[in-house]
């Protein structure tokens, strides 16, 4: 399954130039794990982190400029860092599966003379360490160069001491020629190359890719709208606010019987007070969601339960998805839960992002230490504001001496609620 071995954000609101992992040219810099956890104060950047990965998925269906006035991010002057004139961007970098060559996506967003954002440049490079690294697409301002194929044949020699991914780009904008490289010219710029040329056969990498942030799920999830009464009719997945919760419920009864009666047990064992889960069937074909309280005889349905209930029943049926997405994010997952019930959640969480139930690499924000103490120095990074109110970013390994007490016994979040972790 394809992961994301690092995330690079320029100049999108309080992120002014933050890396998270591995990324071209920083071999040395240990790659993401398959869970991942950012923690912090209020104001520290937690939500600009993870609404970035937010607009890079809904540029993708709708464009930049669309997704710059999306989720009331309020238009690209807006989500521009305060006081910054450069171009936003965004590097992913990341590889298609365990044994494939990392794949490096950069794309910088600024806009034009009528103050509307674009495409400034797009480039997707395969990269190959000291060998020969392979372009698969690159557009300056709606117009470029892309091959086709799986192994894309525009190469430059790397060898060199000091070789940047700057350099690379560098070669190509002053005019470098490449063997089977096609002219690319987009009709409207606001569009990522890769929404077009991934719907060609042609272009499997670049398909590949546009398959993969296609796949993205972002949790906004609110009880509230998971206990709406949706139209019937199977839906094979959670939408990001879990309203169509019913629909999921009578897709998987339709699609996987045995298996969703086997989660519906599984579930029901790890929420506290509930001995069964189960569905009931309305006249006009819908699925409601019965909640069996071990003190009680009747059911409660969906509409009556606690928001914490409702909550880890959608985040496990989430995880339970018999084809999960590759990138899993979750915004605060402890609103609204039993402090006890995080370190089952966490232990969940990293079962399925380690691959043994084929699961998804999953992204959680967070101000709870009880999740933390669940989570290992290697899984947390730290965003704090700098000095000049700019969000900076490290991972809890990094300091040796994190690792030291950890090892000791001392659970990480005891150490982050003492202010240990946010004084160093």
């Amino acid at each position: 399954m394809a992961k994301i071995e690092g995330f690079s954000v320029k100049n999108f609101k309080s992120l002014k130039d933050i890396t998270l992992g591995r990324l071209w040219n920083q071999q040395n810099n240990e790659p993401l794990t398959p869970m991942t956890a950012v923690i912090g104060k209020n104001g520290t950047g937690k939500s600009a982190l993870f609404d970035a990965f937010g607009f890079l998925a809904d540029a993708l269906k709708s464009g930049v400029e669309e997704a710059c006035d999306a989720r009331g991010r309020g238009g690209f002057e807006r989500m521009r860092a305060q006081g910054q004139t450069g171009p936003i961007g965004f590097e992913v970098y990341y590889r298609e599966h365990e044994n494939a060559w990392p794949i490096t996506y950069k794309i910088a967003i600024e806009t034009d003379q009528f103050g509307r954002p674009y495409m400034l440049r797009e480039v997707m490079i395969e990269d190959r360490g000291n060998e020969m690294s392979s372009f698969f697409l690159y557009l300056l301002a709606g117009g470029g160069l892309a091959w086709k194929g799986n192994q894309a044949v525009g190469q430059v020699d790397e060898a060199a001491e000091g070789f940047k991914l700057s350099d690379l780009i560098s070669s190509l904008e002053e005019g470098k020629e490449f063997s089977d490289a096609e002219p690319i010219e987009l009709e409207d710029r606001r569009k990522l190359g890769i929404a077009t040329l991934g719907a060609l056969k042609q272009h499997p990498r670049i398909a590949s890719f546009r398959r993969f942030i296609e796949g993205w799920y972002l949790s906004y999830f609110t009880p509230d709208a998971a206990r709406s009464l949706p139209l019937a009719g199977p839906q094979q997945r959670l939408n990001v606010h879990g309203d169509n919760i019913g629909n999921v419920v009578q897709f998987m009864e339709r699609e996987h019987p045995r298996r969703f009666r086997a989660i519906l047990k599984r579930i029901a064992d790890k929420i506290p007070g509930i001995d069964k889960i189960d569905t009931e069937r309305t006249s006009d074909g819908r699925l409601l969601l019965r909640f069996n309280d071990k003190g009680f005889q009747a059911p409660f349905y969906a509409q009556q339960v606690s928001d914490g209930t409702l909550k880890v029943f959608a985040y496990l049926l989430l995880l339970e998805d018999p084809t999960p997405p590759a990138f899993l994010c979750i915004e605060e997952p402890e609103n609204g839960l039993y402090h006890k019930l995080l370190e089952t959640l966490a232990d969940e969480f990293r079962e399925h992002a380690s691959g043994r139930r084929g699961g998804s690499q999953i992204f959680i924000t967070t101000h709870q230490p009880y999740l933390v103490d669940a989570l290992d120095p290697r899984e947390v990074w730290i965003l704090e504001k700098g000095a000049d109110g700019f969000s900076t970013i490290r991972r809890a390994s990094d300091d040796p001496i994190v690792n030291n007490m950890v090892e000791a016994g001392l659970p990480l979040g005891g150490l982050w609620y003492s202010d240990y972790l946010d004084a160093r």
